[in-house]
């Protein structure tokens, strides 16, 4: 019996369940999401954990010396794929299968400025939430949270009308991440500036700048935004 078979239960089934377990978990964390996300989302949990069964043992345990990194890693994947996605449906060719080479080197063609208009809001920005949200689970007042928009401390974007929401990855512990005002004045745009700060930028070598400053390392990401012209 080879490992694909171990417990009677085949790599294809194996990948259901997995799917299954991955779409309850997302309808119950957030039920907002779009079901064929969900589904979607699932299919490729199920293909991933699939695929990892037929690593060798080195390759596992190669797979083991990056654990850090896979959270990055991740988001990197997801923003290639959304950006794919956008993509072939703005081409109208929904229905090919096959991603180009360049999705996981992050090679995949960021929206313009003036498509970032018309995009709904989660589709390139990642988790926002609005000022209830953010006093109700990071206990964030709300003349807190305007002051900081005020100052330019914290990226809020336009949704409709005069409503703002604010992306959740600017956050920790309840504050924006240092750097966020820098970045935001060096560039002007809070759309832009925030697309930036969430795509491998070339002026750090492919990473992400809201990953770095999350780590505190503002003067490298600042620098980076200052050199930065935007398409």
């Amino acid at each position: 019996m080879n490992k694909s078979q171990t417990n009677g239960l085949g790599r294809d089934d194996f990948a259901e369940m997995v799917a299954e377990d991955v779409e309850r978990a997302l309808a119950h964390y957030d039920e907002a999401i779009n079901r064929s996300t969900v589904v979607s989302v699932g299919k490729i949990a199920g293909s991933i954990a699939s695929a990892v069964t037929l690593l060798s043992p080195k390759l596992q345990r190669a797979i083991d010396t990056i654990h850090a990194d896979l959270p990055g890693l991740a988001q990197k994947f997801v923003r290639a794929l959304a950006a794919e996605a956008a993509r072939r449906s703005e081409a109208g060719t929904a229905g090919t299968t096959n991603l180009p080479t360049g999705l996981l080197a992050d090679e995949a063609p960021p929206p313009q400025s003036d498509d970032l208009e018309s995009m709904l809001i989660e589709d390139w920005a990642g988790r926002v939430a609005g000022s209830t949200y953010l006093e109700e689970n990071l206990r964030i007042a709300r003349s807190t949270l305007h002051r900081w928009q005020r100052r330019g401390d914290v990226i809020a974007l336009r949704k409709g009308g005069r409503k703002h929401v604010f992306p959740l990855a600017q956050f920790v512990d309840g504050r924006p991440v240092a750097g966020i005002s820098d970045v935001l004045s060096l560039i002007g745009n809070p759309r832009l500036a925030w697309l930036w700060l969430t795509r491998p930028a070339t002026q750090l070598d492919g990473r992400i700048p809201i990953d770095l400053l999350r780590q505190d390392q503002v003067e490298e990401v600042v620098e980076a935004a200052r050199v930065f012209t935007p398409g």
